[in-house]
């Protein structure tokens, strides 16, 4: 398959798609980038997140018209072949034949009352559509994706590790922090993205629930805006490293006066 697609100015510089909104747009060049050599695509939910994109951007593309889409779930740029037209050396024929079984001179449409339902086009170049519908029209014949969907969205980059370290601040400090704060999710997000790693932030929590747990004026900063804040966070973290250190030294003074007691004790006979 092509790696590389081209659009039309046609398309994208018209009136009805500069109309649109934002998320729609990137939307449609999404799904015309992951397209195959005769425009399908099965890969709508991974282009709505990478455009950032909701269902309701599927339905603008499929009520205008510039995405159509077939029962399988499978969907087609209306206009593909108006700007994507590749040599035989090149072209890589789609895997969807039973969507691309008829042919006809004009963009994909749909023939009203056809039990197949769709006409993609054979040609190099595309000719005006000579089978148009409307909206009602399109609302009986179209299957939107995602309503229902069988497949759980994905989660958004690091939610995962974000949970897990709201959890165990919770666990730890008896509170009740959840993703719902978006300053929260921010704030833990952007530690994740310069490179901290969850055992981090699990050190930092623990930590300053044993220096603050037990101070009413400071168990109240055990929270994500305090110590997860950027100005604080690299602090607190060599802080658990100086915790360390303090520890190791007091555990081998501790050591050593054991030692003494015992040489003492053998100075003076005792067994």
């Amino acid at each position: 398959m092509a790696e590389k697609r081209m659009f039309t100015k046609k398309i994208t510089d018209a009136d009805e798609f500069i109309s649109l909104p934002s998320s729609t747009q990137a939307l449609y060049l999404h799904l015309c980038m992951s397209a195959d050599d005769d425009g399908f695509n099965n890969q709508v939910q991974m282009a709505m997140f990478k455009a950032h994109a909701s269902i309701d951007d599927v339905k603008i593309l499929l009520t205008k018209r510039f995405i159509l889409q077939f029962e399988s779930g499978v969907i087609v740029i209306k206009h593909w072949r108006m700007a994507n037209a590749l040599r035989k050396d090149r072209y890589t024929e789609t895997a969807y034949q039973e969507e691309l079984k008829h042919k006809d001179n004009g963009s994909y449409t749909v023939i009203n009352g056809n039990e197949d339902g769709w006409l993609p086009d054979g040609c190099q170049m595309v000719a005006a559509d000579k089978n148009s519908i409307d909206k009602n029209s399109i609302d009986k014949n179209i299957y939107i994706v995602g309503e229902p969907t069988a497949e759980k969205p994905k989660k958004e980059p690091y939610m995962e590790k974000v949970e897990e370290i709201l959890n165990y601040l919770n666990e730890k400090t008896g509170k009740r922090f959840t993703t719902r704060s978006k300053s929260s999710v921010k704030m833990i997000k952007d530690r994740l993205r310069e490179g901290y790693v969850v055992d981090e932030f699990k050190a930092v929590i623990d930590n300053k629930v044993a220096a603050w747990g037990n101070n009413p004026d400071m168990k109240i900063y055990l929270r994500p805006e305090t110590l997860f804040r950027p100005s604080h966070f690299d602090s607190y973290l060599n802080d658990v490293e100086d915790e360390k250190q303090k520890r190791k030294r007091e555990a081998a003074e501790i050591d050593e006066r054991q030692r003494e007691a015992i040489r003492q004790s053998n100075d003076f006979g005792f067994e």
